[in-house]
């Protein structure tokens, strides 16, 4: 079975969506940062620390090429 027989016929262009949304308004990101902090706080209520755990973990990789970017010469 090759590659392209396992991939899924349906793709849904969710990056590509946003980047247009982005080019057209600057302000979608602020609805896209409290869309995510409000996702983030209903995952607290529910699962609680271990989802504060979970980013804080996500995060260092970003935050790690963050530190790198801005101390670049």
């Amino acid at each position: 079975m090759s590659i392209s027989a396992t991939r899924p016929k349906v793709q849904i262009p969710v990056l590509s969506a946003i980047a247009r949304d982005v080019a057209r308004d600057v302000n979608v990101i602020f609805y896209l940062m409290v869309i995510a902090l409000t996702l983030l706080v209903l995952a607290v209520k529910t699962w609680g620390l271990v989802v504060l755990t979970m980013v804080a973990l996500c995060m260092v990789p970003v935050m790690f090429a963050l530190f790198i970017w801005i101390s670049w010469p």
